[in-house]
Formats: C-alpha cells, sequence, structure tokens
C-alpha cells in the first residue's frame, strides 16, 4: 500500500510541473494573442498568484475535512479549467478578463494541489520510516522539463492554445482522478478531539516557515534572475546566461535526488546548516568569480544549497500527522510569499546596484535560514518502517 502511494505521491508531483512547464512555454503567445506589452503582462500574471494566495491557507482545513486525495483532485479539477479558460480567452474571444479569470482558477488549483500533495508525501514518508519528500520535489522538476520539452514543439508549429492548455489539462485531471486511488487512507478522526490553537501561532511552525521563506527565495532568484545576471553582470551572450539557469536547475534537482541519502545518515539540522553555508558561498562565487570557471562552480554550489530547504520544511511541518495539514498549509503559504514578493524586490534593487550585485541580498538571507534551521529537528515518534 505504501509502495503504490508512493508512486502515486511521485506522479501527482511531476504532473503539477507538467502543467505549470505547459503554462510557461505558452506565455510568449499569450502576450502576442491578447496584444499585451510586458507590463500588462506581468500585472495579468497576478491573477495565478492572487488565487494561490487564497487557496493555500484554506487549503489545510479542506485537507482535514475530506482527505489529501480529494483536495488534490479538486486542485485537477480548477487547474484544466484554468488552463482552459486562459487559452479560450486568447483564442476564442481575444479578452484579458477571460484570460485572468482562466489563470486565478489555475492559481486556486495549483494551491490547493501543492499543499495536499506535500500532506501526503509527508505521510508517504512518515510510513516508509525515511527521507524521500526530496525526491518528490525533484519529481516536480522532471514533470516541469517534461512539459517544456511538449511546450517547445508544440509553441514552434503554433498549436491552437485550448488544445494545447485544455489538452493537458484533461490529461493531468484524469490522471490526477486515477492515481489518487491509491493515496493513503486519511487517518481516523479522535475521538474526543482537544482543542488546539492556530498553527499560526505555534512558534516551530512559524521558524519553519521563516526558514522555507530563506530558501525559497534562493531558489526563486534563480528562477527569475540567474539569466539576466550573468548576461548583464558578465556582458556574456543570451544563450549562456540559459545555460546558467540549466546548470542550476540540473544541480538542484541532483541534490534533491541524493539528499535524502545524506538527510537520513546526518539528520535535517546539520545538512541544512551546510546547504545553507552552500548557497550563500555559492552566490558570492557567481557575484565575485569573475572567470567562468568559478562563475560555473558557484551555480552548481549555489543549487546544491538551495535544493533541500523546501522539501524538508515540508516534512518538518508535517511531523505530526494529527496537524500536518495545517501546519503544512502554513509553511507554504509564508514560503510562497517569496515567490510572490522576491522578484519584484530584488527587481527594484537591481536597478539601483545592479542585476548581479543584488544577488548579495539573497546570500545574506542564508542567516535567518541558518538560525531557523534547528525549528526542522524531527520531533516525529519512532515509528514501524510499512511496506
Amino acid at each position: 500500500m505504501v509502495t503504490a502511494a508512493r508512486n502515486a505521491v511521485a506522479l501527482t508531483f511531476a504532473l503539477n510541473g507538467f502543467c505549470f512547464a505547459t503554462l510557461v512555454s505558452r506565455i510568449p503567445d499569450l502576450r502576442s494573442g491578447l496584444e499585451l506589452d510586458n507590463g500588462s503582462l506581468g500585472l495579468l500574471l497576478l491573477a495565478i498568484a492572487a488565487g494561490s494566495v487564497l487557496a493555500l491557507p484554506s487549503s489545510g482545513r479542506l485537507i482535514e475535512r475530506t482527505s489529501a486525495a480529494a483536495v488534490v483532485r479538486l486542485g485537477g479539477v480548477l487547474t484544466a479549467i484554468g488552463l482552459w479558460t486562459a487559452s479560450v480567452g486568447v483564442a476564442a474571444q481575444d479578452s484579458v478578463a477571460v484570460t485572468a479569470a482562466g489563470f486565478f482558477a489555475y492559481g486556486l488549483g495549483s494551491g490547493v494541489w501543492d499543499v495536499a500533495m506535500n500532506v501526503e508525501g509527508a505521510e508517504v514518508e512518515r510510513r516508509l520510516g525515511r527521507t524521500i519528500m526530496p525526491r518528490f520535489h525533484a519529481g516536480w522538476s522532471f514533470g516541469s522539463i517534461a512539459g517544456a520539452a511538449v511546450g517547445i514543439p508544440m509553441a514552434a508549429v503554433h498549436a491552437p492554445l485550448p488544445v494545447h492548455l485544455g489538452g493537458v489539462g484533461v490529461l493531468a485531471l484524469v490522471l490526477v482522478v486515477v492515481v489518487g486511488r491509491a493515496f493513503l487512507p486519511p487517518s481516523a478522526p479522535p475521538e474526543a478531539p482537544e482543542v488546539v490553537r492556530s498553527a499560526w501561532r505555534e512558534p516551530r511552525t512559524l521558524a519553519v516557515g521563516v526558514m522555507v521563506l530563506a530558501f525559497a527565495t534562493v531558489e526563486g532568484s534563480a528562477n527569475d534572475w540567474l539569466s539576466l545576471a550573468i548576461i548583464d553582470g558578465y556582458g556574456a551572450r543570451h544563450w549562456v546566461g540559459v545555460l546558467g539557469f540549466a546548470v542550476f536547475v540540473t544541480a538542484m534537482t541532483t541534490g534533491r535526488m541524493v539528499g535524502p541519502v545524506a538527510l537520513d545518515r546526518w539528520g535535517r539540522a546539520p545538512v541544512l546548516w551546510a546547504t545553507s553555508a552552500a548557497a550563500a558561498a555559492g552566490i558570492l562565487l557567481v557575484v565575485a568569480g569573475g572567470h567562468w570557471l568559478v562563475v560555473g562552480a558557484g551555480i552548481v554550489v549555489w543549487g546544491l544549497g538551495a535544493s533541500l530547504g523546501f522539501p524538508v520544511g515540508m516534512s518538518a511541518a508535517a511531523d505530526d500527522p494529527a496537524r500536518a495539514a495545517a501546519r503544512v498549509s502554513v509553511v507554504s503559504t509564508i514560503g510562497y510569499a517569496a515567490f510572490l514578493a522576491g522578484p519584484p524586490l530584488l527587481g527594484q534593487l537591481g536597478d539601483r546596484v545592479g542585476t548581479l550585485d543584488s544577488l548579495l541580498a539573497v546570500a545574506a538571507l542564508m542567516v535567518p535560514a541558518a538560525l531557523s534551521v534547528a525549528a526542522v529537528r524531527s520531533t516525529r515518534a519512532p515509528s514501524t518502517v510499512e511496506r
């Protein structure tokens, strides 16, 4: 049962990444179809963020009242509706309002889907008795790579957006409904429920959230600014900047695949102290390296350093299965604030000090990350490994 659930969760993560990359791969067509400039497109994309911000805090309660499988299916429904609606807004009506509504629905779906799959992944990890959450997050990366691989030729042949985006949404929904059957059954509710305070008032949960926020910023800043920093800071060609980002993604995915071995051997806190130091050192090498070999090494070290903070934070939030949904919801909400606020703030700083030098502010975030790492020490009671 647990092995089947593990495989189902891995596929769920990959499908989420596949949907994300599918949408991203067609954003240039969305922009041209709606005849938007970059500023207007940025405002339109905020509809996705608004949906996610609204969905994340309420996801925990939904999971507690139903199950992670039910909420993942809900996420699949909203994601499919959102992708199709956004594509129709461009292809059929040329309507920014319809596309914004689709983006909002996609954001809602992505938000509840994300929390539910992390809650289920943490439960699978607990039942297995060994670390596996980082590999689930690596699965998301593999799914996004596959989504981009499909999106590139679809964009090249100008495939109709409703066919591409709508088709992927329907496919993802069908697969999510099927694989959700292999999720672990919800735990039975306690016979005499205790009155517990909100997870938003728990110091440990908030400390884990701060750590995840810092690591998410380190990851998100590379996604948004690494290529531009290399191009602006070193006068590199465009393809060199893209290559630098590809190296980062490869290093981060590798870290998530091999990281569980280190986590099981040395524990969460020592490994995350090492990765926070690595992330800061990698950024410093990128900013001050000067030579392409040093900068390349810095990107690899940065990617490895950024790889484990987010998934380990999800695991730590879910140590107590009775409160896992509420705590993962809180930590996710705090962590995703980095993806919302980080890019514009770093952009403003980059306008003042330069794109490359602005990354030093990201390196500084590893200080609060390291200070809050102690909160992720496992609080789980020893359990029997299930097969």
